[in-house]
Formats: C-alpha cells, structure tokens, sequence
C-alpha cells in the first residue's frame, strides 16, 4: 500500500496469466541486453556533459539555429520533413506565454474511446502540472504500447531497453524523477521510506521503485512532471515555444523521446554527426538507418527527417481534445 498519492494497484493478482508471462519474459530479455543497449545509445553522463550551458544554443549544421516555432511549422502535414536554414525569430519570453488549457478536455474526448479509464488521471496530472491533458494523452499515445483497438498496455516493456510501462521511462530517468524534489513520484517515494538522507532512492527499494512504472496513474504523473521540467529548461535555454497545446506536446515530446540534453542539441540543429548514427540506428535497425542516411546525405539530416516525420504522425494531441 502507497501512502499519500493515491496509486492503483498493481499486484500480481491483477493480471492475467499471459501478463505474467509475457512481463516476466521482457523484464529478464531486457535486463540482458540493457547494458549492451545502453552503449550503443551513449551514456546519460555522456548527456549532462554535452549540454549547453543555461541559455546557450548550439549552432546548427548550416551555422544558424532552429527555432522551435520553425521546427513545428515543420510537422504539419504538408511541410517538407528537413528545416530551411534561415534564422528563427527572438525567443518568445517567458512571461508572455498563454495561459494553457489544461481541464477536463482529456474527459471529454476519450469517454467513449480505448482508453477511456485513463482520462480522469490524464486530468488530474493536468490540473497538478500545468501541462495539458490532451498534451500528456498524445505523448502517452506515442509511448505506450497498444493492444486490440489501441488500447495502451500499462505493463509494456521493450525488450531492448530499460524502458516500461505507459510513459515507457528508462529505469534511470524513472529514479531521477524520484529523486526530484516537487515531483509526485518523489512525494510517493518519500511517503514509502524509499529514499536516504541524501534524498537518493536506497538500492533495497529500488525493485519497488520501478515496479510502479507499471502503475498507470504513477506512469501519467511522471509523463506530466516529466514534460513540464523539459519544456520549461526548452525555454530557459531561449528555445520558443509558444501557447499552442500541439506545440507544447511536441517540444515536451522531444525531451521525453530524446532526453533534455539531446532535445535542445536537436532543436537547435546541433546534434553530432555520429549521434545522430546511434540514435537512428536505435530506432530504425543499422541496415535501415545506413539507407536513410545515404539518401539524406548526412546522419544528422536523415535522424531529423525520421524523427520530425514521427512527431507529426504520432504525437497530435488534436485527438484527445
């Protein structure tokens, strides 16, 4: 039992044998290969180092930065997959973003859907955060995996990787938002005695830790607290993004995907060459990654098509509210 947030249960009663197995199988495949695939992908130490300082912006690969308005005018349908090079426009300050929608329009939209169980806590993650229900929705969507209809699956897990559960967090970034102060997983960890002094999570109760990925409200929580730091670091790193729910979606989508580091070398059009290589190899299979890269010209160029073409399929919060 969880005290303070309130989190469903997620006890083994409660799946079916064929959840048991097939949990029990992707936990064990993807435990083996997690360290091999981990170092194909670069190191999260690899990340911090690499950022940019606070309110700096990397060069793009013509020598000009792309802004984020640029990058969503981008992933509208009929716009070309591969950024112009002209300047973006002066960062849009803080202070003048719209105030965002954030009530019951998750409700509203999927009451008869799927996924319809899910909207009440795709609210309340909304009212906590600030980040749109129908935002969380759509970068769920395009997380979770789904069953018959499109039904996500809460107990998904990628067999090539960490990753589990609804927001599919890597088990590192999964203690990092325990670890987080403000965060509601940070409130829940520290209401189970699941952190030291240090306010790090203790190595006996990390397995319950990240078991709670499982959880579907635990998992949407994280989704929402995780979106909001990214997508205020986008901005504090002088990157726009404006007041549009789709906007909004799309940048904390970019920071869930790719991680805050790689989301403001991205946007700003300065991602290395050979990181470029790892992540769409990551993501497409090295075979297929070589074919796009040798058509595009360059890593960078053919990673940004892949990814830009992916967002705009998949992360359309225009669904969900």
């Amino acid at each position: 039992m969880i005290d303070g947030p309130q989190s469903s249960s997620i006890g083994a009663a409660n799946l079916t044998a064929a959840q048991k197995a097939n949990l029990i199988y992707n936990e064990a495949r993807g435990e083996l290969s997690g360290r091999l695939w981990r170092a194909a992908l670069g190191s999260a130490e690899d990340d911090q180092r690499a950022q940019p300082a606070p309110g700096q912006v990397t060069a793009g690969t013509a020598g000009e930065p792309l802004g984020l308005d640029r990058l969503l005018a981008m992933l509208e349908p009929a716009a070309p997959a591969v950024a112009a090079t002209s300047a973006p426009e002066t960062p849009q300050a803080a202070d003048s973003t719209p105030a965002l929608p954030v009530g019951d329009d998750a409700v509203a939209a999927m009451q008869d859907g799927p996924n319809a169980r899910y909207a009440g806590m795709l609210d309340a993650a909304a009212a906590r955060s600030g980040i749109p229900a129908s935002a969380l929705a759509a970068i769920v969507d395009a997380e979770a995996a789904k069953g018959a209809g499109g039904t996500w699956q809460p107990y998904s897990r990628n067999p090539r990787s960490s990753a589990a559960g609804l927001g599919q967090f890597l088990s590192t970034s999964w203690e990092g938002e325990a670890e987080r102060g403000g965060t509601w997983l940070n409130t829940t960890a520290q209401a189970n005695g699941w952190l030291n002094a240090k306010g790090q999570v203790k190595s006996e109760n990390r397995s319950a830790l990240l078991a709670l990925r499982y959880d579907p409200r635990a998992s949407i929580e994280a989704v929402a607290d995780y979106a909001s730091a990214n997508v205020e670091a986008l901005r504090g790193s002088g990157l726009r993004i404006g007041g549009e729910v789709s906007e909004v979606a799309r940048a904390a989508y970019l920071g869930h995907h790719l991680g805050l580091g790689d989301a403001r070398r991205f946007l700003a059009g300065g991602l290395e060459p050979e990181r470029a290589r790892r992540l769409l190899n990551a993501q497409v299979g090295g075979a297929d990654a070589e074919r796009r890269i040798a058509k595009a010209g360059s890593a960078v160029t053919a990673h940004r098509a892949w990814l830009l073409d992916y967002v705009g399929r998949h992360v359309r919060p225009e669904k969900f509210g």
